[in-house]
């Protein structure tokens, strides 16, 4: 009997993706096949000859049953790449996305250019940096990490809140499995904890897509959580509410960066002159050219 090969399956399962639908087939069939095979998609596409075993072959096929049924690969493989991080992912969150990745490099150049702007004797207090609905605890952790990399984590203090706690745990679990738990303090609030001490940074990824919008999205976002993608009749009921309290929880020299979707520039804009006074927001286009980040500092 002619053994079964990586080639074949791949074929096979790229075949039935597309005709069920699926909007990246290809790549779903490398990383569902790679994730049987315990092996990266490199060396699947290095060794496509390879034949495969009937365990791997098993456990590829329920993988596949589960895209076919619209199950996001992430939550099948268990995890999700960002940031140069493997995050544990289940419907306890929304999955990352490669988006998010620019909030992270804006915030962390942010916190950069903070810390080397003036000299910061012994006793100076760390940064304050918040990130906001923090889910998975994507941002936070991805932060803390690349603070850790550069060594400079000892001089920030990061908050990640969250309004669901079973998000705040699997949080807390991705902290714990890349080693920064005791960096981050968790909290369960519905936006963030605004206490007496101004932050120097807030970021968030809130919920931006708008309700009518919801039902047409691909059938893998309907295994997410619907509030962590429900951002109301325009998409920016949570982002308005959190505008709405800046000025009192961030510092004067502080800036807020804000992921959006791709049409929502305009409206953030004026959404900031509206409920922040004194503040104004820069749009910050992804790689397409499409709105992504907003950035929020005081006018002038």
């Amino acid at each position: 009997m002619t053994p079964v090969t990586v080639g074949f399956l791949l074929h096979a399962g790229i075949e039935r993706l597309r005709m069920a639908g699926s909007e990246s087939p290809r790549l779903d069939a490398e990383l569902l096949l790679g994730h049987a095979l315990r092996v990266d998609r490199t060396t699947l596409i290095a060794h496509s000859d390879a034949p495969v075993g009937a365990d791997a072959a098993a456990s590829f096929e329920a993988g596949l049953e589960r895209r076919l049924a619209g199950e996001p690969v992430a939550y099948i493989r268990g995890f999700k790449e960002f940031h140069g991080l493997a995050l544990s992912t289940d419907p306890r969150a929304l999955i990352p996305r490669p988006e998010t990745e620019l909030l992270v490099d804006l915030v962390t150049a942010a916190i950069v250019e903070r810390l080397i702007a003036a000299p910061r004797p012994a006793g100076t207090p760390p940064l304050r940096m918040i990130d906001v609905g923090t889910g998975a605890g994507t941002i936070a952790i991805a932060l803390a990490v690349e603070l850790r990399r550069r060594r400079i984590d000892d001089d920030v203090s990061l908050i990640a809140t969250d309004a669901s706690a079973e998000a705040l745990q699997l949080a807390r679990e991705n902290a714990v499995g890349h080693g920064v738990a005791d960096r981050i303090q968790f909290e369960l609030d519905d936006l963030a904890p605004w206490d007496a001490t101004l932050f120097d940074i807030v970021a968030a990824n809130l919920p931006y897509i708008p309700s009518g919008a919801i039902a047409g999205l691909p059938v893998a976002a309907s295994f997410e959580p619907v509030v962590a993608l429900d951002g109301g009749a325009d998409g920016l009921d949570l982002v308005r509410r959190l505008l709405s309290q800046l000025t009192r929880v961030l510092k004067p020299d502080g800036a807020a960066f804000l992921e959006i979707g791709s049409e929502q520039g305009p409206a953030v804009t004026a959404a900031t002159r509206e409920l922040a006074p004194g503040w104004q927001a820069t749009i910050v286009p992804d790689l397409s050219g499409l709105d992504r980040v907003a950035r929020i500092e005081a006018a002038g």
